[in-house]
């Protein structure tokens, strides 16, 4: 489904270390000034000599106090919330979230959109192998059954590539944030989707948006072929093809599964409960976003470790596919989206974020090496939780 929009916040900056004022010097043609400032030098220059540094007991016990109090701090914000909230924190020290029930840090949800970043890097993963062409036209990757629509339709799949699916610059319209779409949703929760029927569905509801490569157009159901592609490329289905593409087993991850590919891990709680307004959306049929633009259940804390393990190199095997994946593209609107991922600009430096339809959001601030993800089990619940929980975290 479309992904939340975040406003933009400021950011703090951290505590800055202040340098100790110079003493006074004496007044100009006095021999006791002159005298007194010369001494005061003296001993500042002697002391700077045989100055020690704070021993590294002092900093670590420094460093503990700061972290209390950051955690202090975000379970009062987490507690304040309008609805139930769960944030998890890691990175520059901290590893550590709070919640609010019904929520936890470990209560995996479905995140919707966070899912394409997992798509896109799975896909750069391929193209760190060789084994698919970023720059290709995708008529040759899709299948021919999806080809045929999107060319009745009016879309030059010889001139859209795998590049301009990833970076929502293909022309595509978005059938998931189509209004119909979502009552269709509301009246038959039942209904089971195939993928080759949402790719219908979008050219039933609009025609190409704008030419290939020209400007940004947010589409969930570029992200669809975009998972048919990977399918294709690797011969396994997309869930088991993302699992073993990005190592999520090596990860530490406890409760991440893809919905209806995979069953619930041993030991990871039961899939919370999601609300659209007052509306319980839980049981809506998991075809209804499977396919690629969404997919996968997380936690908060799951969520967050990939977000550290992709940004900290974890993922790929070489430093130049992240490079790649954050690369900004010529057309317009690009400065605000690359493959997979959300950027923005703070006067602390970039963060990079996605954010899931149901109430997701995961960001990572290069500057601090931090990585934050936020659920709300209500849709409305994540935008004013990250309002306070990315100055608090993304600082210097």
């Amino acid at each position: 489904m479309i992904a939340l929009t975040l406003f933009r916040t400021p950011i703090f900056a951290r505590i800055r270390h202040t340098p100790v004022a110079m003493p006074p010097q004496g007044r100009a043609g006095s021999a006791n000034g002159e005298l007194e400032g010369s001494m005061r030098h003296f001993l500042i220059t002697v002391a700077a000599m045989f100055a020690v540094p704070l021993p590294a007991s002092a900093q670590q016990a420094a460093a503990a106090e700061a972290t209390s109090a950051d955690r202090e701090a975000l379970t009062a914000l987490v507690a304040a919330q309008p609805q139930p909230v769960a944030v998890y924190v890691v990175g520059n020290g901290v590893d550590h979230g709070a919640a609010r029930p019904p929520l936890a840090t470990d209560t995996p949800l479905r995140i919707a959109s966070n899912t394409k970043t997992f798509v896109a890097a799975t896909v750069l993963r391929l193209w760190e192998q060789g084994r698919i062409d970023l720059d290709a036209p995708i008529g040759g990757l899709i299948s021919p059954a999806n080809d045929a629509v999107l060319r009745a339709d009016g879309y030059d799949t010889a001139r859209i590539t795998v590049r301009h699916l990833l970076s929502h610059s293909g022309g595509l319209y978005d059938h998931g944030g189509d209004k119909r779409y979502v009552e269709m949703l509301k009246a038959n929760t039942s209904r089971h989707f195939t993928r080759e029927e949402l790719v219908a569905l979008m050219t039933e509801y609009a025609d190409p948006q704008s030419a290939p490569g020209t400007k940004f157009r947010y589409s969930d159901t570029g992200y669809i072929l975009l998972g048919e592609i990977i399918e294709r490329v690797t011969k396994l289905n997309l869930a088991k093809a993302v699992r073993q593409q990005l190592k999520l087993d090596s990860l530490g991850l406890k409760a991440t599964w893809w919905e209806i590919f995979e069953q619930r891990p041993g030991g990871a709680p039961q899939r919370a409960r999601q609300y659209l307004g007052d509306l319980d959306v839980t049981d809506v049929h998991a075809s209804m976003d499977l396919y690629g633009g969404g997919g996968l259940v997380m936690s908060p804390r799951d969520l967050a470790l990939f977000f550290k393990a992709l940004f900290g190199g974890r993922i790929f095997d070489k430093p130049g596919t992240l490079r790649e994946m954050l690369w900004q593209g010529p057309h317009h609107g690009a400065e605000s989206y690359r493959s997979g991922i959300f950027v923005k600009q703070t006067p602390t430096g970039e963060i990079w974020w996605h954010s899931g339809f149901w109430g997701t959001y995961a960001g990572y601030a290069p500057a601090t090496g931090t990585a934050i993800a936020a659920f709300s089990d209500h849709q409305s619940g994540v935008k004013p939780a990250m309002q306070q929980v990315e100055p608090l975290f993304f600082k210097r």
